[in-house]
């Protein structure tokens, strides 16, 4: 195929704007697959994708397209995930293509996601097709949809697409736009080879499978080459470019997006970013934008019983062999016994690999609190990090102590504006600027510690704006901050598992409302059990378990009130007793009491 009858080209929406529809009638229309192949949702591959509707692993799939002009054209289509969790792998997407397809929906008009994606293609210098979808639905508002282009995103709102993928309304007119204007890609196949890693995925047989945008060069089976970053060399197998299955080809040129497959062992070997080459005829220097990706929400997993330590260690062995970003070490807990405290990209990302324990490999676990990574200065000088509240030092011993924070966008109706506010403020937010889009739109910019959007933040915005509100957000920088690490203490011995660290405001409301919570999951013994938590060794907060009553004195029925007392003497005896050798088991629902806030009470 020839480069002028190439087009690279990505979809970008907010979540549930219909990308994945739109991906699947761009497949039918092109006749990419058969009726009896087609399935809803093609590009998603994971069932826990197919049930929420969000596309977790990004995926590429090559569309060829006789247009108008009587021309086959190859049309690479890109999938990204929605979720800001994965920006960097949409940004590694972006950089593959010269083109976008920015999707705003007719009834919802443009959302927070939307304009953080448009900055994302406009930083590649990419070209941006507004698509109006669902222009079907009875709802559906195509004049606001074009106001809100204009206004809200900065674009001509007379070159938007009107589509209804559901209804395949408005496709061929889509294509053939795509063609128009996303200009064809640069680069030379006779330089030295610079080819991009978008993605990868683990194949049982063949190892990692590299996916790749072709910016110079040439790369064809049996040739050797190196990666910049980890300096490793492999020998080529086989290239190919991506149909419904994986077609092989003799090469891959300037261009071109395709797959690489080289007898890799592991995906962590192929980081997103990075820069293939040839180890005969090296390019002088990588592609520009590659990072490290660092997991930003930390949280340790236990097997329920200790016995499935070794499934979950399997377990964790085989998702990390598709999933590089998946971070784990060995970890331990005076409560739980052994397990692994994992490194995540964010809270949807943790949830999707705890499910996917849960569901493939059947493993029943308990999932401590999730907590970001502080920095702290200590008074002699040194510098540490820690994500765990157990490697929390003694607070006489830090001079300062810092906390992440992210830069949120939240776009909400006017009628919420308060409400939002509220919310933002109880969080600890800094409002940095408020903008009034349309009449009866608003965007409010906020600086919001990291740590406070993990507790039903997100739940908590869209039940105070009635689901109207959006939200996106980026990390920042860390900020200097007033932390304690709170101890949970049950009948008077500390849980490992339940420690948490907070802001020292909100150290005595997080702590009563974990012992309220305690006190209702912890079953009664017959003694009573207090429920503390404690800053050091000041109680900050308090409830206690009552003990199982026996009427020891149902049978007297008369005599002197002294054999009354006696007989209750021995028996708070007898308590206090019990209550010294007593051991108190705190079951699995305890553990998942304190990811609940207050508003669930």
């Amino acid at each position: 195929m020839q480069q002028e009858n190439i087009r690279n080209f990505s979809i970008i929406a907010h979540i549930d704007h219909g990308k994945s529809t739109l991906a699947d009638r761009l497949i039918q229309f092109t006749n990419t697959v058969t009726d009896r192949e087609f399935k809803d949702q093609l590009l998603d591959n994971m069932d826990i994708e197919r049930e929420r509707g969000i596309t977790i692993k990004s995926q590429a799939i090559c569309l060829n397209y006789t247009a108008k002009d009587g021309q086959t054209y190859s049309l690479n289509l890109i999938d990204t995930p929605g979720h800001v969790d994965f920006s960097y792998e949409v940004s590694r997407s972006l950089k593959s293509c010269e083109g976008v397809l920015l999707l705003v929906d007719a009834a919802q008009g443009v959302e927070a996601q939307t304009v953080s994606n448009l900055y994302l293609a406009l930083e590649h210098d990419l070209e941006i097709i507004p698509v109006i979808n669902k222009i079907d639905m009875p709802t559906a508002d195509i004049d606001r949809a074009r106001e809100a282009i204009d206004s809200e995103l900065g674009l001509d709102p007379d070159d938007a697409v009107l589509t209804s993928a559901k209804k395949g309304i408005g496709i061929e007119d889509l294509l053939e736009t795509i063609i128009a204007r996303i200009p064809p890609p640069k680069g030379d196949p006779e330089a030295p080879l610079k080819s991009l890693i978008f993605d990868s995925k683990y194949n049982a047989f063949r190892g990692a499978i590299i996916h790749t945008r072709v910016f110079d060069g040439t790369i064809k089976a049996g040739q050797w080459i190196k990666f910049f970053t980890s300096e490793a060399e492999y020998k080529v197998e086989e290239v190919g470019v991506f149909k419904l299955t994986m077609e092989k080809t003799k090469e891959l040129k300037a261009g071109q997006v395709g797959y690489i497959v080289a007898g890799i062992k592991s995906v962590s070997e192929t980081k997103v970013g990075d820069t293939i080459t040839l180890v005969e005829n090296p390019a002088e220097e990588p592609l520009a934008g590659y990072k490290d990706v660092q997991p930003v929400v930390f949280s340790s997993i236990y097997p329920a019983s200790s016995d499935n330590y070794q499934d979950l260690t399997d377990a964790l062995a085989k998702l990390k062999l598709n999933d590089a970003s998946l971070v784990y070490q060995k970890d331990s807990s005076v409560s739980l016994g052994f397990g692994f405290r994992c490194g995540f990209l964010g809270l949807l990302h943790m949830e999707i690999i705890q499910e996917r324990l849960d569901r493939e490999f059947d493993i029943a676990m308990v999932t401590t609190a999730p907590t970001v990574k502080y920095k702290l200065t200590l008074k002699g000088g040194e510098e540490i990090e820690i994500d765990n509240p157990l490697n929390f030092p003694d607070p006489s011993q830090i001079e300062i102590a810092e906390e992440p924070f992210i830069h949120a966008e939240i776009m909400v109706p006017d009628t919420y504006l308060g409400a939002i506010i509220n919310l933002c403020l109880e969080r600890r937010g800094k409002n940095q600027k408020m903008n009034y889009i349309s009449p009866k739109r608003v965007e409010l910019s906020y600086d919001i510690p990291l740590a406070e959007i993990l507790f039903e933040f997100y739940d908590q915005l869209k039940s105070r704006s009635s689901g109207y509100a959006s939200f996106s957000y980026e990390p920042t920088d860390y900020e200097a901050s007033n932390l304690v690490k709170v101890d949970i203490l049950v009948n008077g011995e500390a849980v490992d598992a339940l420690s948490f660290i907070v802001h020292k405001d909100e150290a005595d409301a997080r702590a009563r409302s974990i012992c309220k919570k305690l006190k209702k999951t912890i079953p009664k013994k017959q003694f009573k059990i207090p429920l503390q938590g404690a800053i050091g060794s000041k109680i900050i907060a308090r409830e206690t378990i009552s003990a199982f009553r026996k009427d020891v004195t149902a049978k007297c029925y008369g005599g002197d009130i002294t054999r009354k007392r006696k007989l209750l003497e021995k028996q708070k005896e007898g308590k206090k007793k019990m209550r010294m050798v007593g051991s108190v088991e705190i079951p699995q629902d305890a553990f998942l009491s304190v990811l609940r806030t207050d508003s669930d009470e």
